[in-house]
């Protein structure tokens, strides 16, 4: 089993869905921690939102993706394209939403959404956004 995991985490895609798991539960425990402080849900939501925005850009580059480059120069674009994909993806999420809204529950729709954002994300992640050559954003 432990031989399993090491695999598993040796290759971005193991350590992909570690973080985007890990996030998951981060932000959802933002949520709780946010409302027990007093927050209504949309401020909680709102908290969990953007804390796991940037905690989840930070663990993509430099864990999943190993990119320690930290200068501004490839910062910035960095995070101006990760954050377009992630609008890009609350599009297509609530596309999604809207067409299958009388055929399946929510939970359905927004399940098959993330994971069909979560393919894409990963490859642009892996070939474009945290890429040192010639193919990256900046």
């Amino acid at each position: 089993m432990k031989n399993k995991v090491r695999t598993m985490l040796a290759r971005p895609s193991g350590r992909y869905v570690l973080v985007g798991g890990s996030v998951y539960v981060f932000e959802l425990l933002t949520i709780v921690i946010a409302q027990a402080a007093g927050a209504g849900p949309v401020l909680a939501i709102g908290i969990s939102f953007w804390l796991g925005l940037f905690a989840s850009f930070a663990l993509q580059k430099l864990v999943t993706f190993s990119d320690r480059r930290l200068q501004h120069r490839v910062l910035l674009p960095q995070f101006l394209a990760f954050s377009l994909l992630v609008l890009f993806n609350f599009g297509f999420t609530l596309l999604v939403a809207k067409l299958l809204a009388h055929t399946v529950p929510a939970v359905l729709s927004r399940t098959l959404a993330l994971g069909i954002t979560a393919i894409w994300n990963f490859y642009l992640y892996k070939t474009r956004i945290f890429k040192s050559s010639t193919n990256a954003v900046y």
